[in-house]
């Protein structure tokens, strides 16, 4: 493991790109919430994309055994926890949208707010007031 990408200022840095791709997603399931079939698209959670970024590869030691998913990037995939749908098929329920907003901007604030102290810490241990 390299611990020059294992910095609070790395792992924040990476929150906020996270929070910012499902920002993006959560509009876009809003935007469609009316047009017909559209069915609402989450991220991976968080964790999970850390998790999937050990550079360490699952190996199948058994032919019974299933095959090792690919980890990666954090990519949009389909919610499954649709409870209701619209006689449409949209499956966007503006309630549950609205939450996940308002956890996102949270999160968001949160990571924000330690990637600034963090730097700060680094300006006082610099000698620099700013």
């Amino acid at each position: 493991m390299d611990p020059t990408r294992t910095t609070p200022v790395t792992l924040a840095e990476r929150r906020l790109a996270w929070l910012e791709a499902r920002q993006r997603v959560l509009a876009q399931n809003i935007s469609n919430a009316d047009t017909p079939g559209y069915q609402p698209r989450d991220l991976r959670p968080f964790a999970q994309v850390l998790a999937g970024a050990g550079g360490m590869a699952m190996v199948s030691t058994n032919a019974g055994h299933l095959a090792p998913t690919r980890g990666g990037d954090p990519r949009a995939r389909p919610d499954r926890l649709l409870t209701e749908r619209a006689p449409n098929g949209n499956g966007v329920t503006l309630d549950r949208e609205a939450l996940r907003v308002a956890d996102t901007d949270t999160a968001h604030a949160l990571a924000t707010g330690l990637h600034r102290r963090y730097l700060g810490l680094f300006r006082t241990a610099l000698g620099r007031s700013q």
